[in-house]
């Protein structure tokens, strides 16, 4: 039980700090971004469930690291 209070207690720690720099965004030539949509399009062909969604938290995260920069 003490190992499972210590292990929330250090997930949890740093949810309270505060954010002074904006990660920096990765970006990928159009050949790697082409090659990952073919393997996302082959993805949901094969019936993909749990990729999209990972892609569309991505998309998010991305998004708001643009509005963290601007």
């Amino acid at each position: 039980m003490k190992a499972l209070a210590l292990s929330i207690a250090l997930l949890t720690a740093g949810c309270g700090a505060v954010v002074t720099a904006c990660p920096p965004i990765t970006k990928y030539s159009a050949e790697v971004q082409t090659q990952a949509a073919d393997e996302l399009g082959a993805a949901l062909a094969a019936g993909a469930v749990v990729v999209p969604r990972m892609m569309g938290d991505y998309m998010i995260l991305r998004d708001q690291i643009r509005k963290c920069r601007s």
